[in-house]
């Protein structure tokens, strides 16, 4: 009898994930935490997914999200990788440049003064 060495199976291991880099996150952030201030906003979560980025936004802890600021680099030569999706689902804004996106935000912080 000949002893053979065992073939291992051939598995591809994709540990690639798409995140957001340094800058992104700043920018996120800086927005997060204007209406942290404002008493809008009180929790975020991220997740990083194989073909999605998404931070979560949310009133309460134990609530659904009511935006979602989603990357995904599969779409940066059609519409635009960034987009901003409300809590039913619908894009609010996409775009290229993920400052314009997070322009959208802008507009509903401004309140009216008594």
């Amino acid at each position: 009898m000949t002893a053979q060495t065992p073939t291992p199976f051939p598995h591809i291991i994709s540990d690639e994930k798409v995140a957001f880099d340094k800058s992104e996150l700043n920018a996120i952030l800086g927005v997060y935490g204007r209406f942290v201030a404002a008493g809008d906003w009180r929790d975020y979560g991220m997740s990083f997914l194989k073909d999605v980025a998404v931070f979560a936004i949310f009133r309460r802890t134990a609530e659904h999200p009511i935006y979602r600021i989603e990357k995904r680099p599969r779409l940066r030569n059609r519409q635009g990788m960034y987009c901003v999706i409300s809590m039913d689902g619908q894009i609010l804004k996409r775009g290229h440049d993920l400052r314009i996106v997070l322009r959208y935000f802008d507009r509903k912080l401004i309140r009216a003064v008594d």
